[in-house]
C-alpha cells in the first residue's frame, strides 16, 4: 500500500495600504503684516492666499468692521479704502486648500501716526439741505493736496439709482462733483470722504471720515431772454410763472448780464449792492437795497425785484441783473432752491464756468478733464472706489 501525503504550506501575510499624506493647507499672506507698530495707511489692508481660496475676512479697527472685497478668484481681499492713522488692526482669516479642512490665521498690526492731518474744511451742500436739480457738490480742504487722484479716489458719492458724474479739481485745496445731466428729483444723495489714511502730500494724511446727505427736491428749471424781456419758471416741466423782465443795459460789459448756465446760489432780502470800483460821487455809483434777491453768479448777478414796470417786457435797463415785478419777484424768491438751473440767452457775454456755480457751462468731456483720475468714470453715484491695484 503506498500512501500519498499531501504536504500543505501555509502562509500568512498582512495587506499594507499607502496612507496619502494630509492636504498642505493655504498659505496665508496678510498686508501689512502681523505685529507691525508703524504700518503705512494709504495702501489699505490685503489679503492673499496661496495653494487654496480665503472663505472668510473679518478686520477691525478698533472695533469698527474694516469693509472690503474678494476678487474674482476668490484668493485676494482688500479693503475698501485707506487705514485710519494711529489705530490697532484686528486681523482673522479663514482659507482653505482645494480639499481638506479649512485654517484659521489670526493677528494684529497698528498703523502708524500722521505727522500732519488733513480733512475738510467746509462742504456743500449742507448736510440736510433740500435743493435744486443742478446742485454741485463742492468740498474744501483745509490744506493744498498734491496727491490729487489719491484723493479723489477717496470720494464717495451715493444714490438711489447710478448716476455718471465726476469731480473736478478746481485748485490745489477745492473739488467739485457734478453729474453728467441734472440729479432726478427727489432723491437722497449722499457724500463720504473717505479721508482716513489718504496721504494728500508728503507727510499729511487724513485722519478721519466724513459723510453728510443732502437731498435733491422737485425739479425747477428758468429760462430768461433777454432779447423778448420775458422769464419762465417751469416745475416738472410745466409752466408755472412767466415774468416780464429788464436786464442788464448792456453799455458796458459790467453792464452785460451774462448769458449760459446758472444756478441759484443764494438769496437775501434785502440785499444790499454797491457798485464795484466805484466811490460815492463817481458816476455811475450806487448803493442800494434790494427786496428779494436771489443770486445766480460771482459777477453780482441777481433774479430780483424792481418797481421799474415801464421797462420790465420792454428794455433792458439793469446794472446786470435780472428785475422783476416785485410781487412775480418775491414768489420766486419764496419758491427757489440753491442749485435751480436759470439760463439767460440774447447777450454777447458769456457766463465763464468758474464764475459763482457756471459749471453746467462746460461739455461734459471738457469737464472730465479736470478729474485727477486717469479715468474719471470710476467715479460713478452708487458704486464705491476701491484702491488702486498693487
Amino acid at each position: 500500500m503506498i500512501l500519498v501525503v499531501a504536504l500543505f504550506i501555509t502562509t500568512s501575510c498582512a495587506t499594507v495600504t499607502a496612507t496619502a499624506p494630509p492636504p498642505a493647507p493655504a498659505v496665508v499672506r496678510v498686508s501689512p503684516a502681523f505685529d507691525v507698530k508703524q504700518a503705512p495707511t494709504e495702501k489699505g489692508l490685503l489679503v492673499r492666499a496661496r495653494g487654496g481660496t480665503l472663505r472668510k475676512v473679518v478686520a477691525h479697527a478698533g472695533g469698527t468692521p474694516v469693509p472690503g472685497r474678494f476678487d474674482a478668484t476668490g484668493t485676494t481681499w482688500r479693503s475698501d479704502w485707506t487705514l485710519k492713522p494711529g489705530t490697532e488692526y484686528t486681523v482673522s482669516v479663514t482659507a482653505a486648500p482645494p480639499s481638506g479642512a479649512p485654517t484659521v490665521t489670526m493677528g494684529r498690526f497698528r498703523t502708524r501716526p500722521a505727522e500732519r492731518a488733513f480733512g475738510l474744511a467746509s462742504a456743500v451742500p449742507m448736510p440736510g439741505e433740500t435743493v435744486g436739480v443742478g446742485m454741485p457738490i463742492i468740498l474744501d480742504f483745509d490744506t493744498p493736496v498734491r496727491d490729487k487722484a489719491a484723493v479723489e479716489r477717496a470720494l464717495q458719492v451715493s444714490t438711489a439709482r447710478p448716476v455718471e458724474g465726476a469731480w473736478r479739481w478746481t485748485s490745489d485745496t477745492q473739488t467739485v462733483y457734478r453729474p453728467r445731466a441734472y440729479w432726478a428729483p427727489r432723491q437722497r444723495v449722499t457724500v463720504t470722504a473717505h479721508l482716513a489714511g489718504v496721504r494728500a502730500a508728503p507727510g499729511v494724511h487724513g485722519t478721519a471720515d466724513r459723510t453728510f446727505a443732502f437731498t435733491v427736491g422737485r425739479e425747477q428749471t428758468s429760462t430768461v431772454d433777454t432779447r423778448t424781456h420775458q422769464m419762465e419758471v417751469r416745475r416738472g416741466g410745466k409752466v408755472v410763472q412767466r415774468m416780464a423782465i429788464s436786464a442788464g443795459m448792456a453799455t458796458t460789459p459790467e453792464y452785460t448780464t451774462t448769458s449760459g448756465v446758472h444756478l441759484t446760489m443764494d438769496k437775501g432780502n434785502p440785499v444790499r449792492m454797491i457798485s464795484p470800483g466805484r466811490e460815492e460821487g463817481d458816476p455811475g455809483y450806487y448803493d442800494v437795497l434790494i427786496d428779494h434777491a436771489v443770486r445766480i453768479s460771482n459777477s453780482g448777478e441777481y433774479v430780483h425785484a424792481k418797481d421799474n414796470l415801464w421797462a420790465q417786457g420792454r428794455s433792458n435797463v439793469s446794472h446786470g441783473c435780472v428785475n422783476a415785478r416785485p410781487d412775480q419777484a418775491a414768489w420766486f424768491y419764496a419758491g427757489s432752491l440753491r442749485g435751480d438751473p436759470v439760463t439767460i440767452t440774447g447777450t454777447d457775454r458769456v457766463l465763464a464756468w468758474n464764475n459763482g456755480w457756471g459749471f453746467w457751462q462746460l461739455p461734459w468731456d471738457r469737464w472730465l478733464v479736470g478729474s485727477a483720475l486717469a479715468d474719471p468714470h470710476e467715479m460713478i453715484a452708487g458704486t464705491t472706489s476701491p484702491l488702486p491695484q498693487r
